[in-house]
């Protein structure tokens, strides 16, 4: 891949061609604020937190460094009044979209913010609309079991009609995205219930000791996806790390007979 020069707050580099520039910086070792970016997901640019001011030919703009691919003589700033602004912005909207989320308010104070300048949502909450989750389960696990409904204010995610989501296979990759901790999910009498999306999935018991270990959707989509040969083991994490710390003995000992 082609490699080109650029400049990042004064000091000129050398890096390959359309890399994203957020990578980049944090590489550098400079902190850039972000919610939405996540490195098994294209870019998507939705919490406008990690704006860059960007310079090429004269001409200087605010540009969203997680979407921006690194190009020949870009000089890139990350500490100048317009981005402090911008940035500081951009988090006021979303702590008045999400007051209760701890990453918004632990990013207010590192930016000295006491409040938002703007009221907060009727229906106050974590989620900053960042879409991490709809993306996961539509281009990661290939489910679409939820989507963005309504618009403006309304702007919500949701399982389509706010029913069950025959989709959902309970993978948690939706919670595991999350950078709020806004989707409640509880596992209880046998069944995994996405609350945030009111599903619910029966559990399979584990092949160890009988607990609850997965939901049955999930076992389906993964013997559909995996070849014949490959076994789908229904086994709960904690049968499964002990079965890891096992091996691990096993090998221990055999490297250790071995010297």
């Amino acid at each position: 891949m082609a490699v080109v020069k650029t400049t990042i707050n004064g000091q000129e580099i050398e890096v390959q061609r359309d890399r994203w520039a957020l990578d980049v910086l944090r590489e550098m070792g400079i902190e850039v604020p972000s919610l939405c970016h996540h490195p098994a997901l294209e870019p998507y640019g939705a919490c406008r937190l990690c704006v860059v001011e960007v310079t090429k030919r004269g001409s200087t703009w605010l540009a969203t460094s997680c979407d921006l691919p690194i190009r020949e003589g870009l000089s890139i700033r990350t500490d100048t009044p317009a981005v402090h602004k911008a940035r500081r912005t951009a988090l006021e909207l979303l702590w008045a979209e999400a007051p209760d989320a701890e990453p918004v308010q632990r990013l207010a104070r590192e930016m000295g913010l006491d409040r938002p300048r703007f009221a907060p949502r009727v229906d106050t909450g974590r989620c900053i609309l960042c879409g991490l989750c709809v993306r996961v389960c539509r281009d990661l696990i290939g489910q679409a079991a939820i989507g963005f409904a309504e618009r403006s204010t309304g702007r919500r995610v949701a399982a389509p009609f706010d029913t069950q989501a025959d989709a959902c296979i309970g993978c948690l990759a939706c919670v595991a995205v999350c950078p709020t901790d806004a989707i409640r999910v509880t596992d209880r009498a046998g069944v995994r219930v996405m609350e945030t999306f009111h599903s619910e999935l029966p559990m399979l018991p584990c092949e160890a000791c009988g607990r609850p270990a997965m939901p049955a959707t999930m076992r389906a989509y993964l013997r559909r996806r995996l070849p014949d040969h490959v076994p789908v083991p229904v086994v709960c994490p904690s049968c499964r790390r002990a079965a890891t710390a096992r091996a691990v003995d096993v090998a221990g000992e055999a490297l250790t007979e071995k010297t």
